[in-house]
């Protein structure tokens, strides 16, 4: 037998003999009555059941230790109490129970913790109808979730994800985009952050003696524990994720000044929404129109390139190093605009290099499991899945009920082989005398048949959830935020954490909330899709620079690479039309009901331009990267050409030219449009615009 199998037989047969006795109990009964111990002299007796009893409290079991004389550790008893061990039930609506049903069914496959989630769902419904049900997901879909990313950044997710839990020190090679070399990084790692679509690693960092961020994508080959011991340090107290997770790109990194910006009166609304929380307005200067904008930064240039971003909506008032920087960059972009711009040699260029560009196309598929599903990139601990399989192998034994394999294998997203060792090892859990916990036999029908034993009360109800499980089911909720038009994950997400006692996003995984949202108008637009009630709204079209009154029939929310949108029939356009959130200025539920119309399908386009960012009508520009920034745009962009220099030419599909535009001003002056002509005479326009105004002020 696998030692890994003893020890979880250990486990789960010490728990059963603690909670059954209900009195406090000496080491030397634990190892004369409890599967495993048994046979073990007393020195690998005490090593053992030192190490099951810290490896239990890292899954959040805790044993109470009586020790009624200093020294004297023999004499020590030990008990585990009710509630150290059982969930406290909680009283979800049924509301509450849809939302987590539609999280789930939503983010199975998708997301990087929805095999825990999927037990920790099992557990906190329990007695109630699972709601592991195929749902109604009709009113909502997801483009872009936390997905793991390919293989190896799943295996170095597990990794991580187990050293921070662990308290382990991590050791791996490191790609520094600033210096863009590659070197080795000894990191205490604390948490894990999910921001615009990335994992991040938050931890100490050995070589710089302070905290540092690392995005996952840029670590490579793999990572190693640095020892052996059982823990290698322990977290500060006044670590606080928050403060790393609320930062714009801008702010990433040691803050170096603060910047003032003046912000038109036509989008200081939509600023607000979007970057307020990264800063602060207070009044214009004497004489100005608009707001004023003031907020750190520790990157001249990403600062600046938000501001260009925003054409002429935005001027930069102070520091005056900064606005200088600017006006260089402008004067650059017109530079490199204005008549023919020279590229170096081509080194290497076809749809090859295309392909193997990584930000462009979608992240590589897992290879498949043995139930037919892609492996998933965070496993539960297999301790999680084998109290889950007892808890409902018991409950259907002592009901009569039949129970089918197929059945339990679909809830817990097993195989066929894992089910059946799990349960031989549910058939050997016991702690002397005949003490078992149950016996299950699969039958050649593909039935279970389940014999409870009288001990089996130990597992008749659910257990706390383990780490993993509550760090996956609040990161779910976190992930969806206020996006599901029928019930309510907020209140889900209260209940849970007064049960648990502790918010699991304070240590584990972090979701940090998206850019473009804004959970007021969420609320609205789902207040009429569910009551299938028109929506009046005035919407900003940004690209267009203008708005509009519409009053549309919505129908579902749905998620994309730059933000949430509610997918709608807009009678006046007579077709299906999608409004970003965040550029509804307002939003209004009317009284006039609609029917919903059955050539409306509101998902039809989730698989296509939300995870790719490109519609039917998108066209193709040939964009040079600078040297400087090409080791950047290589993770963001399809690559088509290798140039000698080290430059790089992108392909970038637009659907209009304002848009291309905007990302080209964005990247100040390090991108030229090569074509299509038209881009670079808009480019060059837009610059002029933009030059003539600072010249002005």
């Amino acid at each position: 037998m696998a030692k890994d199998t003893e020890k979880l037989i250990r486990q789960l047969s010490l728990i059963s003999f603690l909670m059954a006795e209900r009195r406090p109990v000496t080491a030397s009964e634990i190892r004369q009555a409890v599967e495993g111990y048994s046979g073990m002299n007393e020195d690998a007796f005490a090593r053992r059941f030192y190490a099951d009893r810290a490896e239990l409290e890292s899954l959040g079991i805790q044993l109470s230790v009586d020790k009624p004389m200093e020294g004297m550790a023999e004499q020590e008893s030990y008990t585990l109490p009710p509630e150290n061990f059982y969930l406290p039930p909680i009283e979800f609506t049924d509301g509450e129970l849809a939302a987590l049903q539609t999280a789930l069914s939503l983010l199975d496959g998708e997301f990087a913790y929805a095999e825990p989630l999927r037990l920790a769902l099992q557990q906190i419904s329990w007695g109630r109808p699972s709601p592991l049900r195929a749902p109604d997901q009709s009113s909502i879909a997801l483009g872009i979730t936390a997905s793991a990313g390919g293989h190896d950044l799943s295996q170095r997710l597990v990794k991580l994800d187990t050293a921070i839990s662990r308290r382990k020190t991590v050791t791996f090679e490191y790609h520094t985009m600033e210096r863009d070399d590659v070197g080795e990084r000894k990191v205490d790692p604390y948490q894990l952050l999910f921001q615009g679509g990335q994992f991040y690693l938050m931890g100490h960092s050995h070589e710089r003696e302070a905290m540092r961020v690392f995005r996952l994508s840029r670590i490579r080959g793999k990572v190693a524990y640095a020892t052996k011991a059982e823990h290698d340090f322990q977290r500060p107290d006044d670590f606080d994720p928050r403060a790393y997770a609320e930062r714009i790109h801008w702010q990433f990194g040691d803050p170096v000044g603060e910047a003032e910006i003046l912000v038109g009166e036509r989008i200081a609304w939509l600023i607000e929404r979007h970057f307020g929380r990264y800063g602060e307005f207070r009044d214009p200067p004497a004489g100005s129109d608009g707001r004023l904008f003031v907020t750190s930064y520790a990157s001249p240039r990403q600062l600046i390139s938000w501001v260009l971003g925003l054409g002429d909506h935005a001027r930069l008032l102070e520091p005056t190093e900064l606005v200088d920087e600017l006006a260089e960059r402008v004067e650059l972009l017109e530079r490199r605009h204005s008549g023919d711009f020279e590229t170096a040699p081509v080194l290497a260029a076809g749809a090859d290099l295309a392909a193997e560009s990584p930000g462009h196309a979608p992240a590589a598929l897992d290879a498949e499991a043995g139930n037919g599903r892609r492996e998933a990139a965070i496993r539960p601990e297999r301790f999680a899945r084998l109290v889950t399989l007892a808890s409902i192998l018991i409950e259907a034994g002592r009901q009569g009920r039949p129970l089918q394999a197929e059945e339990v294998r679909e809830r817990l997203q097993v195989s066929e082989q894992e089910l059946r060792e799990d349960v031989n090892v549910l058939n050997v859990v016991n702690f002397g005398a005949g003490s078992y916990i149950l016996y299950a036999e699969l039958r050649d029908d593909g039935s279970i048949e389940v014999d409870p034993d009288a001990y089996s009360d130990s597992f008749a109800r659910p257990a706390r959830l383990l780490p993993i499980e509550a760090k996956a089911l609040i990161a779910a909720i976190d992930l969806i935020g206020e996006h599901i038009p029928k019930g309510s994950l907020t209140s889900a997400r209260a209940r849970i954490v007064k049960a648990l006692g502790e918010d699991p996003v304070e240590e584990g995984l972090q979701v940090a909330g998206p850019v473009a949202d804004d959970p007021e108008i969420a609320r609205v637009v789902s207040r009429a899709i569910a009551g299938r009630r028109l929506l009046a709204i005035e919407y900003y079209k940004e690209n267009e620079d203008e708005f509009s009154q519409r009053e549309i029939e919505p129908y579902a929310l749905m998620n994309g690479r730059d933000g949430w949108y509610v997918a709608s029939y807009d009678p006046a356009k007579e077709d299906v039309r999608h409004f970003r959130l965040d550029r509804i200025k307002s939003a209004e539920v009317t009284d006039q009901r609609f029917e919903p119309r059955p050539e409306v399908d509101p998902a039809a386009d989730v698989e296509g331009w939300p995870r790719t960012g490109e519609v039917e009508a998108s066209r193709r520009a040939r964009v040079w990267i600078s040297p400087e920034r090409a080791r950047w745009e290589r993770e963001e962009r399809r690559v088509v050409e290798e140039l000698a220099d080290g430059a790089l030419v992108v392909d970038l599909p637009f659907a209009g030219v304002d848009w291309l535009v905007r990302e080209v001003l964005k990247e100040a002056g390090d991108a030229v449009v090569l074509e299509p002509p038209e881009g670079r005479d808009a480019v060059r326009a837009a610059a002029e615009r933009v030059s003539g105004a600072y010249a002005r002020s």
